[in-house]
């Protein structure tokens, strides 16, 4: 769980963390160098749900790469992988949301169909990465930044979510 006092807003009780997977958390069907740690710390705090409709075939493979690589004394952490169909997949991701909890939940994608997703959550964070970004998913958001790493340091350090956020 996550705090977050945002002047001007109400307390948010973060629990779940809701990444994109194609275009967020990988490029070219490989995970982002550097997500894998942050993701594994933030286990410790939050739910974490990676969604995809598994464009490159190699969603469930990568998942269990991520998570299981570890090295001397490391534990394994858990994400959970939540494929949708490909057809809809924005409503299909809003419903993810609503069931998760929406004041609960922070999301982050870069494509249109995470624009609905990243407009409802408690937060939204649109990535503007290699893959770009849908103007619609920028427009939907309450962040933007250029890397998920970014992103993720904003959860692990969120006095500056706070700092951004302040009405």
């Amino acid at each position: 769980m996550i705090e977050l006092n945002i002047p001007g807003r109400e307390t948010l009780i973060i629990k779940h963390l809701i990444l994109d997977l194609n275009g967020t958390i990988a490029l070219d069907g490989e995970i982002i160098e550097g997500v894998r740690q942050r993701l594994k710390m933030l286990s410790r705090q939050l739910d974490i749900v990676i969604t995809t409709a598994d464009t490159t075939g190699r969603a469930v493979q990568i998942i269990e790469d991520m998570v299981e690589k570890k090295t001397d004394n490391e534990r394994p952490f858990s994400v959970k992988l939540y494929r949708i169909e490909k057809e809809k997949e924005d409503i299909q991701k809003l419903e993810l949301v609503k069931k998760l909890g929406m004041i609960q939940t922070i999301s982050i994608g870069n494509g249109s169909n995470d624009a609905l997703m990243l407009k409802e959550s408690a937060i939204g964070i649109c990535i503007i990465g290699k893959e770009g970004s849908a103007v619609e998913a920028v427009m939907s958001a309450d962040l933007l930044t250029f890397d998920i790493k970014d992103s993720l340091d904003l959860l692990m350090i969120p006095q500056r979510m706070v700092a951004t956020l302040r009405k």
